[in-house]
């Protein structure tokens, strides 16, 4: 990518002197939906999670306010207004901000734990507001200024200690263009991962259920089953030596050794140690649907341990071909026949004894070595993927660290 020249000459300004600001309502997620014409409202939780830097309603969507709950005062939303999210447990998220770029003739308001403010004095060109917000620079200040101890939060009185660098109009625009074509590339690799994500789903899922079935085994068959970690307290866990995480095997086929959290380990303390090719699950979840996710353990440690709140299982006997099975642990057919063994009310377990009895049927041992193949070539154009996507989001760090004063 070429990047524009750019003059480096700006003006320091008070960010209340750039913007003004406007009353939002507090209307909760309960009193909004998706489904009516009615009056647009933006929800902190969506600066948060869901909505870009720059908003553009001809591409992302808002929810409506339901009829019943319709403001009698507000404040329309203009093309180039920017929203804050308020608060946050995380002070890197405090005054969040998006800008609207875009507001394709909708109206919209600025909704619960939101400030609402406009650039009444044309100071600033549409789109760079929600960069600058987005900067290093501005971030650092409002760390120093944030209130709370579990919950941070600001107010639109703290902007009178906040400075913002404004450049020329047309060095405005350049920055605003390079970040959005940025976010733009980022978006659609985020696309590009999600769709072949849902290739690779439901390739597994249709070899899992259509390749010939060979012989039935139980896990107690295949291998030995160990415990997790055990006996370690909050302290004992942040530094010492790797251990796999609960979120490790949810999240992924094959778990690596960068996936790993630490743990302090004495040196004669008695504790199971993973190794390559353990077929590796999780205990409970908040929903049946999630207990007994499984993953293989594909590093090269010799000295690693699991969380507690998992299993093992060893591949003693050859029976099955390991790396064959992280795949079959996130297919339709191995969920369905694991759900029934989930038991529970608020929080469920899986019954580890009927699982390890549970005799599961597998293809031949050589299709078990094509099926991954197949599926292997996939995980590593994934990888390939996703390093891009990554590539392109230090890019953005970078710049919104370095352009802005």
């Amino acid at each position: 990518m070429r990047f524009p020249e750019f003059s480096g000459e700006w003006g320091k300004y008070k960010v209340s002197d750039v913007l003004d600001f406007y009353s939002t309502n507090s209307l909760s997620w309960d009193q909004l939906d998706y489904n009516s014409d009615e009056l647009l409202n933006l929800h902190y939780g969506l600066i948060h999670v869901g909505l870009p830097t720059v908003v553009n309603l001809d591409e992302n969507v808002l929810p409506n306010i339901k009829k019943e709950f319709l403001p009698k005062n507000y404040e329309l939303c203009r093309e180039g207004d920017v929203a804050f999210a308020d608060a946050s447990e995380d002070t890197n998220e405090v005054a969040k901000a998006i800008e609207f770029v875009n507001l394709s003739d909708k109206n919209v308001v600025c909704g619960l734990h939101t400030i609402h403010g406009r650039d009444n004095h044309n100071l600033t060109s549409i789109g760079f507001k929600g960069y600058s917000f987005a900067s290093e620079s501005f971030h650092n200040q409002i760390r120093r200024i944030a209130q709370g101890t579990k919950i941070f939060s600001i107010s639109s009185k703290n902007f009178n200690e906040c400075y913002m660098g404004i450049p020329s109009k047309d060095e405005q625009t350049k920055i605003a263009k390079l970040l959005a074509l940025i976010d733009e590339r980022i978006s659609t690799q985020s696309r590009i991962i999600d769709k072949l994500q849902s290739l690779m789903k439901g390739l597994n899922d249709y070899l899992q259920d259509f390749v010939p079935l060979s012989y039935s085994l139980s896990f107690s068959d295949i291998g030995e089953d160990y415990s997790g970690l055990s006996g370690k307290s909050a302290e004992d866990f942040g530094s010492g030596k790797p251990y796999i995480t609960y979120v490790s095997i949810y999240a992924n086929n094959f778990v690596e050794d960068d996936c790993c959290g630490k743990v302090s380990v004495k040196r004669n303390e008695k504790q199971n140690v993973v190794q390559k090719g353990d077929m590796l699950f999780t205990l409970s979840s908040e929903t049946p649907e999630e207990v007994c996710y499984g993953a293989v353990y594909s590093g090269n440690s010799t000295e690693t341990y699991l969380n507690s709140f998992c299993f093992g299982i060893r591949n003693t006997e050859g029976k099955v071909f390991s790396p064959y099975m992280a795949y079959f642990f996130n297919s339709n057919r191995f969920r369905r026949e694991v759900y029934p063994l989930a038991q529970g009310s608020t929080r469920f377990n899986l019954q580890k004894s009927d699982f390890l009895q549970k005799h599961f049927s597998y293809p031949s041992i050589d299709d078990q070595h094509r099926i991954f193949e197949i599926l292997n070539a996939y995980d590593n154009k994934l990888k390939v993927e996703n390093q891009i996507l990554v590539h392109y989001q230090h890019q953005k760090e970078f710049l919104l660290r370095n352009l802005f004063i």
